[in-house]
């Protein structure tokens, strides 16, 4: 077609330079002609490149969507459309929003989206662009709402990063199917408790902790008094009536169970003194 147009527009040129010379009324209609049948016909001339596609209207109806990329050539009265079929990011700005239990936390995620069906990004909305961004802080607000930030018994925005991605992966795609477009990747970039509760919320983590690892040193301290009762007995090494055993046994549980280095105590004296 680019041969083809190249052509007709000078060998028109030619005709009416001849025309005018011969002073051929129709040489020069048909020169004329020729040139403007060649710029109609370049006008179909598309170039496309990589990774981008072309939507045709003629006359207000979707006719198809060229992808090939390289000049192509389309109906001169087709209207185009460029479309970039391109993997995009798009990231969210810092949300306050609550979470389960109502705390208010600030979160914020970059998904990375790619335009699969071009001619439903073009005619299903208004804006493919904006509709993901709309869409993607709609799916971060009603995910981070839907789970507490911190929980040891349940799944939580903190400790279940994977999850709760694609949680999220699986919710934008349903959102922003409509458009044609599809969804590559989201990440959860920043999540944290708002600042008029951080420090509170960071003195409750500190108690949780130091609860959790107090009972761990009790359940093994436990353990060690039980083992170590067992084996006096089993190899026969004292004999302790129930009044020595709990000595004992508060005397190993205040060692084992402290939180600094214990003070020994050496008995000079018989065992009852």
């Amino acid at each position: 077609m680019l041969g083809a147009s190249v052509v007709l527009v000078v060998g028109g040129a030619a005709m009416v330079v001849g025309a005018v010379a011969a002073e051929s009324v129709v040489l020069l209609v048909l020169g004329i002609l020729l040139v403007v049948g060649g710029l109609v016909l370049a006008a179909g001339l598309t170039a496309v490149a990589p990774n981008e596609a072309r939507v045709l209207q003629v006359l207000g109806r979707y006719s198809g969507t060229v992808r090939t990329d390289g000049l192509r050539w389309v109906n001169p009265i087709t209207m185009r459309r460029r479309i970039s079929t391109r993997i995009r990011n798009h990231e969210t700005g810092l949300a306050k929003v609550n979470d389960l239990d109502g705390n208010p936390i600030e979160i914020s995620a970059v998904v990375v989206w790619q335009v699969e069906d071009t001619a439903r990004a073009v005619f299903a909305v208004d804006d493919f662009v904006e509709f993901v961004a709309f869409q993607t802080e709609a799916a971060v607000r009603h995910i981070a709402g839907s789970f507490p930030y911190d929980a040891h018994d349940r799944t939580s925005l903190r400790d279940n990063a994977d999850e709760i991605t694609a949680k999220l992966s699986s919710e934008l795609a349903e959102r922003v199917e409509a458009a044609g477009v599809t969804i590559v990747e989201s990440r959860i970039t920043s999540i944290a408790y708002a600042p008029e509760i951080a420090q509170a919320m960071l003195r409750r983590q500190q108690a949780g902790a130091v609860v959790a690892a107090r009972q761990r040193i009790v359940e093994g301290a436990v353990g060690m008094v039980q083992l170590a009762l067992e084996k006096l007995v089993e190899q026969d090494v004292v004999d302790l009536d129930e009044e020595r055993k709990a000595a004992m046994v508060s005397n190993l549980l205040v060692v084992l169970c402290a939180d600094r280095d214990a003070q020994p105590v050496v008995n000079t004296g018989t065992l009852y003194q």
